[in-house]
């Protein structure tokens, strides 16, 4: 992976730690599991939990012992990822045994096909994860067949590899990346909270709203953003794992996965060509980034996002409560919300609100660097007076339609989920994959399309959110 700034930079300018693995090589490294072989397991899952267990040490995953992974109290070191094969009464359940809920990923395992079926809808995949993962408390879950197994994630993704025991590719390319950052929400202690302060301009928010009621109409035909599992429609094993799972959630009501975003207009500097990084804070903070070989040094702007709150229902926002501000300033991120909410029904800033916000920042780098490098494209122009749309939602379009100047990348990242520091570096950090491609190709660049292994789709650019709308959902709009 080309990595065109530095990582003590990078953690800075995202608020994430330096010591963030980014290659699944890395990952490797700082990985450690613990298998528990307390539950009931058939002789299929013994097989293939010996297979498990040997693939990790064949590629340099740390399998810790008991006494190891529960070194005081009998609870789980923070960082140990739990595998629990098999059945569990409710007191041997793992999450009994972990220190905070944020530090521990546990993976169930299950001797049965996933509760899917080639013709799932979107609702019915998310509803068979989500609620098995509940009833279970854990983060992942995977399922065992006669000649395949299957991971689902707390992203609604599914990933089916073939055999009925894994190899050790499988576990490097796909379960690695997982099992290595746990999908967090943003909590409150993370952000600086601004109750009621949104919309801070309410003259310019008429246009922003409706602008976010068309593109919620558009998409209104389209499974992939109709999804929203609520947090009270699950079945748990008692009221207890019930509070936990709402206190994980930072008491949301429920889950819908995707996002509608508009970064406001972000006025940036032309980035300077330097011959090397040299000392790059003596006039202000400015970041050395390399681009097709060459140096620039450029100083960041504070970038705001409007977006959707977590849980809404996309397809049906009503602006006046579902819509949000999220602002980052040099590793600090600020979140407005409306005036309208409900202390019964709190509002809470997206699981991908620190995607959302690379996004934003990639944009105005982007900008920086094209004012210097290609001036006479229009791309900063355009976001300094009009801002960028952002579009993501879980699962690939058949056919991605053409947006001119729009370069794709992401395809070959490991496969990690949502909500994670990793994600939002890869958003970040395309960014200056997709200025490579244009300016290599000479085709003025507007945006980019960030594809995310068993996840999603990201479009980010100039075009506004209907228009991007009425792109992707053509034939529901041609129809009508």
């Amino acid at each position: 992976m080309n990595i065109p700034i530095d990582l003590p930079f990078l953690s800075e300018l995202l608020g994430i730690p330096e010591s963030i693995p980014l290659s699944t090589r890395e990952m490797e490294l700082r990985l450690q599991v613990f298998i528990d072989e307390r539950g009931t397991c058939s002789p299929r899952m013994k097989d293939f939990i010996s297979s498990l267990g040997n693939c990790f040490r064949l590629i340099g995953v740390r399998v810790l012992s008991e006494q190891e992974a529960r070194p005081e109290n009998g609870r789980f070191k923070p960082g140990v990822v739990i595998i629990a094969p098999g059945h569990y009464e409710d007191e041997d359940l793992a999450i009994n045994s972990v220190s905070t809920l944020y530090n521990n990923i546990i993976v169930g395992i299950h001797d049965e096909p996933a509760r899917l079926t080639p013709g799932s809808g979107p609702q019915e995949k998310l509803d068979a994860i989500v609620s098995r993962l509940a009833w279970d408390m854990v983060h992942i879950s995977i399922y065992l067949d006669a000649d395949s197994w299957t991971i689902c994630t707390m992203n609604g993704g599914v990933v089916t590899l073939k055999g009925a025991s894994p190899r050790p590719s499988d576990i490097r390319d796909t379960l690695v990346p997982k099992l290595t950052a746990q999908v967090v929400p943003p909590k409150s202690s993370d952000l600086e909270l601004l109750p009621g302060t949104f919309p801070s301009e309410p003259e310019g928010f008429t246009q922003i709203a409706a602008e976010f009621r068309e593109c919620a109409r558009l998409w209104s035909d389209n499974d992939y953003l109709l999804t929203h599992t609520s947090r009270e429609s699950l079945t748990y094993r008692s009221p207890l794992y019930q509070k936990i799972v709402a206190r994980y959630l930072d008491q949301r009501s429920g889950m819908s996965y995707g996002f509608f975003a508009h970064q406001t207009p972000t006025a940036t500097r032309p980035a300077e060509p330097v011959e090397h990084p040299g000392a790059c804070r003596r006039n202000g903070y400015r970041v050395p980034v390399r681009i097709r070989g060459s140096w620039y040094l450029v100083e960041p702007a504070p970038v705001t996002v409007v977006t959707t709150r977590s849980g809404c229902r996309k397809t049906d926002i009503d602006p006046s409560s579902d819509l949000l501000s999220i602002t980052l300033d040099r590793g600090r991120i600020t979140l407005r919300t409306p005036a309208t909410s409900e202390e019964s029904h709190p509002v809470r800033p997206s699981f991908d609100t620190l995607t959302i916000l690379a996004h934003a920042l990639g944009n105005a780098f982007a900008a920086s660097l094209l004012q210097t490098i290609r001036p006479s494209w229009n791309f900063a122009r355009s976001l300094e007076e009009h801002g960028a749309s952002m579009t993501h939602w879980h699962g690939y379009p058949d056919d991605i339609p053409e947006f001119d100047g729009y370069f794709v990348h992401g395809q070959n990242n490991p496969p990690v989920s949502c909500s994670t520091p990793q994600s939002a570096v890869y958003s970040f950090l395309g960014k200056f994959d997709a200025l490579e491609q244009a300016l290599a190709a000479n085709i003025p660049y507007q945006g980019d399309i960030h594809i995310e292994p068993n996840h999603g789709t990201n479009i980010i650019g100039s075009l506004s959110l209907s228009t991007t709308a009425a792109r992707i959902n053509r034939k529901s709009v041609e129809l009508h």
